[in-house]
């Protein structure tokens, strides 16, 4: 059985992921979607997502545009490959794609989820999570057909025509499809910025008036900011996290690509990656068919449901890959294995690290809960304490895992093997991501499914059944943030070697010595950027967040019945203020990303720029993961309160539960993981603008 034989297995996977997302879509479609208020909350949602989805790219579309002639007049120079424009193009839309899909399914779920919920809660967690493993299979089997279209078609071309800089064919192929990411890079932080501003603007401006200050329960139909908060809750946590995600499975899978070439393996190098991709797609739709409840409200009950397919799936990946590599790589480079298994050994305890901060059924958010009653202030400073005391053991896991990954892969004989074994953990940490990412995308449907339950006025027990799935999804989409963003590192690590590889392809030796000036001012302003990013987007939804309340306060003020339940709120223009916010807000932030690696290259160097990637990766990751914990605990919390102690809703420990989780917002939601899209964009434009930035730097 050779590598080529196997390959075959990647287009096969693709076909597998979608038609099992179709079957799920049908499965939710033909659910009851319940009375005729809830078919109408469900519509004004998705309505209104289809709305700001459409207006965004539009916008991203003109984007998309202007750096493809960019691209392509680079191509003309014989700066680029001419496939690469093309690349970058397809990138981008597989990535908006699976977004949109995903989307779509959500806000088709949310009515289905609480009708399900009337029945029983499993009824309920099975409606969503199917929504959920829609998008988490759309995602990595849109993913691995981007990947396979590339990989046949550039060797069919290069069988037959000269390959860049005289390259092996592998080579050429492996370099071009690098740079395809750099189309969903771009693409997904556009929609994680944008969504992430949206939905926290939405969500801050309805809780800032409607908790504290009219003191309304959350979801209340009287709020006019509450179709925009469930409005958010999809382009930002579903369509948002697809395009997300969907950049780090690929980016993933090419990187270790070119660096299984770097490493000498050639098409096995490939294979590897691309075929445990397939398997994941296997052990993701097994893993499904293991997640059942039983009739018991409780998150530790909801938690075990989820994780029995977690591990499943984790679990089969970890033996099939055996096989894998041993036919594929032979009995000389086992060491890959171990490689594959620290990848997932990794992702499993990020992910109970982040649940040990995040749940209220654990000691750090139950302090945050506790510290709410002498207020506001000591919940915040709690919230942060926590989120700094959550970065150790993700840092420290990674970074064992790096070093485990490369010594165990032979990095000690061959560096380039070292680096392909660290690349390969990736991998593995992503390879059941149709199943991690469905018990993340699962969260946004079952908080909408509450409201919609809220506003339509549904009996107290399906309300009760929804928030238990709704807080179990605050849990999971902390952990679905930390696996992000540790399987965020190190693929940006596999991402600066194929840098380094990229530029000395061009015969440049680059000095990357701590003594060396530039490498350090690279480092120190990659360290800046992610904080100054953050700055940025936080402020941004501060501002936005701002025009929400300034609305929500004139409609109490100016239409008369609203309390009363007497006169209907002005639901759409709170929409249309959170999306013509967002669409402004998204774009300074997001052209820093791709801005700043071209002027650091061109100013200080390539070793400056190598330094500004390693500075970024590092300060980017704990700094993610800080502010993703941060924001779940104080979400928690509140929630922790709402379910009856320390007074439970209205008192004042809860007011000051609800600061601390809208001060939470951004953090877990726009920021935090926008940041591990940051760090790997400016890798990848780095690498596409590579030749440009050599022959052009002001450092000869």
């Amino acid at each position: 059985m050779t590598g080529i034989d196997l390959l075959w297995l990647a287009p096969v996977g693709s076909i597998l992921a979608l038609s099992f997302a179709v079957y799920l879509a049908v499965f939710i479609l033909r659910h009851d979607e319940g009375n005729d208020r809830m078919r109408e909350i469900a519509r004004a949602v998705r309505i209104g997502a289809k709305a700001y989805l459409k207006r965004q790219y539009l916008g991203v579309a003109a984007f998309f545009v202007v750096v493809f002639f960019l691209l392509l007049f680079l191509a003309f120079r014989k700066y680029l490959v001419i496939f690469v424009p093309f690349a970058f193009l397809t990138g981008g839309f597989f990535s908006g794609l699976s977004g949109f899909i995903g989307m779509t399914i959500a806000t088709k779920s949310s009515n289905r989820t609480a009708a399900a919920a009337m029945k029983s809660l499993n009824s309920g967690l099975r409606v969503a999570f199917s929504s959920g493993a829609v998008m988490g299979l759309t995602v990595v089997g849109l993913g691995l057909l981007d990947l396979s279209i590339w990989y046949y078609f550039l060797n069919w071309y290069y069988s037959a025509h000269p390959t860049p800089h005289g390259l092996d064919k592998i080579a050429a192929i492996t370099s071009t499809m690098l740079c395809f990411g750099m189309g969903a890079s771009s693409q997904a932080l556009f929609a994680r910025v944008g969504g992430g501003i949206f939905t926290k603007a939405a969500d801050v401006g309805a809780d800032l008036v409607g908790k504290v200050e009219a003191g309304i329960p959350e979801d209340d139909p009287r709020n006019p900011a509450v179709i925009a908060d469930n409005v958010g809750d999809n382009v930002g946590d579903v369509a948002g996290m697809g395009a997300d995600l969907y950049e780090s499975y690929v980016g993933s899978i090419v990187a270790t690509s070119v660096l299984g070439v770097a490493a000498g393996l050639g098409v096995a190098g490939v294979t590897v990656p691309m075929v445990m991709a397939a398997v994941g797609v296997v052990a993701s739709i097994i893993g499904t068919f293991f997640v059942r409840s039983k009739e018991e409200a409780s998150q530790k009950v909801l938690l075990m449901a989820l994780r029995k397919g977690i591990f499943a799936s984790a679990l089969m990946v970890a033996i099939i890959s055996y096989f894998l590599i041993k036919f594929t790589l032979g009995a000389g480079h086992m060491g890959v294995y171990w490689s594959v298994l620290s990848g997932l050994i990794a992702g499993v305890l990020i992910g109970l690290s982040t649940e040990f901060y995040t749940s209220s059924g654990f000691k750090p958010t139950r302090s945050i809960a506790d510290a709410s009653l002498t207020g506001p202030a000591t919940v915040i400073i709690g919230g942060m304490a926590v989120g700094m005391m959550s970065t150790a053991i993700p840092v420290i896991v990674v970074g064992i895992a790096i070093l485990t990954s490369y010594f165990l892969s032979g990095g000690a004989a061959n560096y380039n093997a070292g680096l392909y074994g660290v690349a390969i953990s990736a991998v593995g940490m992503l390879s059941t991501l149709g199943i991690t990412l469905a018990t993340d995308a699962y969260g946004p449907v079952a908080d909408n499914a509450g409201g919609n339950a809220e506003m339509s006025h549904l009996p107290p027990e399906v309300r009760k059944r929804t928030d238990a799935l709704d807080a179990l999804g605050n849990t999971t989409a902390a952990t679905g943030k930390g696996f992000a963003i540790g399987s965020a590192a190190l693929t940006a690590l596999a991402l600066i070697a194929a840098y380094r590889d990229q530029v000395s392809m061009y015969g440049v030796n680059m000095v990357l010595s701590l003594m060396n000036p530039n490498v350090l001012v690279g480092l120190f302003i990659g360290g800046m950027m992610p904080f100054l990013f953050c700055s940025m987007t936080m402020r941004a939804v501060g501002r936005a967040a701002g025009k929400i309340v300034v609305e929500v306060r004139r409609q109490f003020k100016e239409i008369a019945g609203i309390m009363e339940g007497t006169a209907k709120p002005d639901y759409a223009r709170c929409v249309d203020i959170a999306t013509a916010a967002a669409q402004k807000e998204m774009i300074v932030p997001s052209l820093m990303a791709i801005i700043v690696p071209i002027l650091v290259g061109i100013l200080i160097g390539i070793e400056a720029e190598a330094g500004l990637l390693t500075g970024a990766t590092v300060c980017g990751f704990v700094l993610a993961v800080m502010m993703a914990n941060s924001g779940g605990a104080w979400d928690n919390a509140k929630k922790y309160i709402e379910e009856g102690h320390y007074g439970g809703k209205g008192s004042p420990a809860h007011k000051a539960g609800v600061v601390g989780d809208t001060v939470g917002d951004p953090f877990k939601d726009t920021s935090g993981p926008s940041l591990n899209i940051l760090i790997k964009l400016m890798s990848m434009v780095s690498i596409v603008f590579s030749s440009f930035i050599i022959r052009n730097t002001f450092f000869k």
